[in-house]
């Protein structure tokens, strides 16, 4: 099995940290927009790849989902799942995302949050969704910004005073893996671009119906320090896709 760098002690400590890891999703930036395009739970089968500390998971069950399978590679993340959350009609299973493989139309719905940039083939896993979901199934997923992964660093450019000068955006055309720094620590993940992201769905039988570049709300932008340097460049996003 791969490594997985939220199964790093160090790292993992950081993250259990941040509000997001301990508030749930509405301490999360993006979550607003998120929910705004997510289809009816009701009666439906879910999939969740990357699932992390299982807080989707849990909204889809606390909203209808008969049946929830909650998938990550991290061993972390899923025993804080398991204490954290209680529906009976939430599974989780360790595993990568590119090897889950479920029988053809097991799912009504799948969700990822903020896992997909780290997958170097992202197309192959369209082509699984695809085949996992039922006809009109949705594929909702969330993942770092093209502009926000392109030039690799992930960190803003500082002036001689130590303010924040600009973003950098650079090598936005040349997909494939980068060196990121997240909570202090190096990380792979993968750039695309926002092309690959939308066409790639498009070529293998989705239906676009919504894409969205997530702002913070406006409760976070004036309460969390440096919230506001957010609406500077995209960081995330969100698209919502269902199976023709």
């Amino acid at each position: 099995m791969k490594e997985n760098p939220y199964d790093n002690a160090v790292f993992f400590q950081k993250y259990s940290q941040m509000d997001r890891s301990k508030k749930g999703l509405g301490a999360a930036g993006e979550w607003q927009t998120l929910k705004g395009v997510l289809p009816d739970f009701t009666a439906k089968r879910v999939l969740d790849l990357g699932c992390g500390y299982g807080w989707h998971c849990e909204y889809a069950a606390q909203h209808g989902a008969a049946q929830v399978t909650g998938v990550d590679l991290s061993k972390r993340m899923l025993e804080v799942a398991q204490a954290q959350h209680s529906a009976p009609q939430v599974t989780y299973l360790r595993q990568a995302i590119e090897d889950v493989s479920f029988a053809d139309a097991s799912f009504d719905i799948v969700l990822s949050s903020l896992a997909l940039h780290y997958i170097a083939d992202y197309a192959a896993v369209v082509r699984s969704v695809r085949r996992m979901l039922t006809p009109g199934g949705w594929f909702v997923f969330s993942a770092e910004h093209p502009v926000f992964t392109a030039q690799g660093s992930q960190d803003w450019i500082y002036g001689e005073d130590g303010a924040i000068d600009h973003f950098p955006v650079d090598n936005y055309y040349i997909e494939g893996k980068r060196q990121a720094v997240f909570l202090g620590e190096t990380v792979t993940k993968y750039h695309r671009t926002l092309t690959t992201y939308l066409e790639t769905l498009l070529l293998n039988g989705f239906a676009l119906r919504h894409v969205k570049e997530p702002q913070p709300p406006q409760e976070m932008i004036e309460t969390t320090p440096g919230m506001a340097d957010e609406l500077r460049r995209p960081m995330m996003l969100i698209v919502a896709a269902q199976k023709m």
